[in-house]
């Protein structure tokens, strides 16, 4: 699968075909944007790409502007599970950067669960994004591949022109950081391990959340993740 393209959504049914795409990735009961908000969005600035093999969106991105000219937020990014392994995920992103960049637009935030391992590693690791900032129960219970958890969340800023940011955008090694290691280790399949052993799970997100909470409220931020070590990385 090698003549992929990534742009911008055009017409309603591709806008349907992305909201389609959100129930395959994120499961039943889960509320999908809508292709008429979408729509409406991206007509007021703000930004619904897509990764598409010929007519077929594979994965996309949806963005929308903020109180602050220079900041976009990333609402939700998906690819359906026949897709991965393509690195879609990332190349999505770094469209959502080029598309920004070409508009003025500095920075990018959004929020992800800090105990999934594949967005930590993605986000904060291959994309360069950083946080401070942790959101207890952010959007209360949830349904589809999110439900039986309290939904923490990370805010995360993405400076599309740090010199970490711009490197890994062009294909270049990470510039090194001194940070430190949280002590606490994310498990390699959260979804597996809320089905099988629920009360694990929850362990781990209040060492987690009780953690990360200490560390940013004491003046840290999250710079890195240890892939291998499954472990968030800060400095002061």
């Amino acid at each position: 699968m090698t003549d992929l393209t990534f742009r911008d959504l055009s017409g309603m049914a591709e806008f349907r075909a992305a909201e389609n795409l959100q129930r395959a990735v994120w499961g039943e009961g889960d509320q999908p944007d809508p292709a008429d908000l979408m729509m409406v969005i991206q007509a007021e600035g703000g930004l619904v790409g897509g990764a598409f093999a010929g007519d077929r969106i594979l994965g996309y991105v949806f963005g929308f502007p903020t109180r602050e000219g220079r900041v976009q937020h990333s609402h939700r990014l998906a690819v359906l599970p026949e897709a991965r392994g393509l690195q879609l995920g990332v190349r999505l992103k770094f469209y959502q950067r080029r598309w920004c960049l070409e508009r003025g637009i500095t920075h990018v935030r959004w929020t992800f669960d800090p105990l999934r391992l594949v967005n930590a590693t993605m986000n904060i690791h291959r994309l360069g994004a950083t946080s401070d900032t942790y959101l207890p129960d952010y959007y209360g219970e949830m349904a589809g591949i999110n439900s039986g958890l309290a939904s923490d969340r990370l805010l995360v800023d993405w400076d599309l022109a740090a010199p970490v940011s711009r490197a890994l955008a062009e294909g270049l090694p990470r510039p090194a950081q001194p940070c430190r290691p949280l002590n606490v280790t994310l498990p390699e399949d959260l979804e597996t391990l809320t089905r099988d052993d629920p009360e694990q799970a929850h362990a781990l997100r209040i060492d987690l959340r009780k953690a990360l909470q200490a560390a940013l409220a004491n003046g840290h931020r999250i710079m890195d993740f240890d892939r291998n070590r499954r472990q968030y990385l800060l400095t002061p």
